[in-house]
This record gives C-alpha cells, structure tokens and sequence, in this order.
C-alpha cells in the first residue's frame, strides 16, 4: 500500500504514517539499507518485525531520505545525520515516524482489553480522572500509554518510571492534544502531547516545552 497518511504539523514538523499490506520481499526490493541495518533485518525472528522495519525505511524514503541517513545512538536511539530530530515507531501493521526541528517522539498502539491488565504498572496520578466504567476507558489507557512511550524516546535514560517519573494530565479524547510532565533524577521537563485515533490505533506524538 502506498503511504497511509502524512500530517504536516506545521513547517517544521511532519508525521508519516504506513499501513503494511505488501509482502516481506515488495518492501525488500524497493529499500536500500546499509550494512548494519541489512545484518539487524537478517536476525528479525518475526516476518512482521521486518516488514514494520522495512516500512519505516520506505517512509523514510518518502521524505527523501533513505537509510544511509539514518544511525543510533548507543543506547538505540535513532538519529538523521544534520540537524533534523526523528523519532519511529510501528505496531503490527502500522508503522509512522516524525521529523521536526523540535526533540519529538513518537507511538502508534492497537487499542487492546488487555491493557487494562496492566494500567497500575505505568498509570499513578491518572487514575484520578479516569474512569473504568467508561466506553473511553481503553482508549484513554492507550494515549497515556503512548505519551509516556513517546516521552521516554525523547529522553531515552535508563531508570525512568512510566508509572512514578511520567504524569499526564487530564483530557478529554476530542480534544486530540494534553500535557505531561517528567520529573526524575532532580530534572523537570513539560511536554506538549497530540494524539489520534487511525482504525483500532491510537497514534501519540510528544514535543519537549
């Protein structure tokens, strides 16, 4: 499938997102991948894994890059060589990625029952405007989820609590956008938190005040 959806946020910012329905070797043939990144696909268990991995280097593709633009960190976090801030994510057949002139990160989850399982593990203070007896329930679950998700892509230290170092605060699911707030290791970040419902996804995208 062609790209699924570009937001262009504002000038310095854009989001790319693509639905997998090609096969493990349409998206092979139409990528080019360096050396490092071919071996890291080679070693891909999952053919799902590596279709997700390839899509995100045709969405990188699609901003007129490719994966000779692109390396990690030591600790995993992906980079573009220049000054441009990137940030990737992908959920079974979904993948998306974010570019901007800001220190941004970024989510996409399947809205899931199971999550409820485990929402005392990252929620603390959202409980306090959350409610379980509701239809939004799950899907106010899954924007917390992946606001701390994008927030940790952007800070990327080891030892930060979903559940104790990240807050979000309360929002209404209309509203598409809320804040959150890190405070860890002494340091006090604020974000700006933007979400969007893409089929059974919620997609989240974070931005560091």
């Amino acid at each position: 499938m062609p790209l699924f959806k570009t937001v262009n946020f504002n000038s310095t910012t854009q989001i790319l997102v693509w639905k997998v329905t090609e096969s493990y070797t349409e998206l092979f043939e139409q990528v080019v991948l360096n050396d490092t990144n071919r071996i890291r696909l080679e070693g891909m268990k999952s053919q799902m894994h590596q279709c997700a991995f390839l899509s995100v280097r045709k969405l990188l593709q699609e901003t007129g890059r490719t994966d000779l633009d692109l390396y990690y960190d030591e600790f995993g976090k992906p980079h573009l060589h220049g000054e441009k801030h990137i940030s990737i994510t992908h959920s079974h057949n979904f993948s998306a990625i974010i570019i901007s002139d800001e220190t941004v990160g970024i989510d996409i989850e399947l809205q899931r029952n199971k999550i409820t399982r485990i929402a005392d593990k990252f929620c603390n203070s959202e409980f306090k405007f959350l409610d379980m007896d509701s239809d939004e329930y799950i899907r106010k679950l899954t924007v917390i989820w992946g606001a701390k998700e994008a927030i940790f892509k952007i800070r990327n230290e080891k030892g930060i609590s979903f559940k104790d170092h990240i807050n979000v605060q309360s929002f209404e699911l209309n509203a598409k956008q809320n804040n959150a707030k890190l405070h860890y290791d002494n340091v006090v970040k604020y974000f700006n938190i933007h979400f969007e419902e893409i089929e059974d996804f919620t997609l989240v995208y974070a931005f560091e005040k």
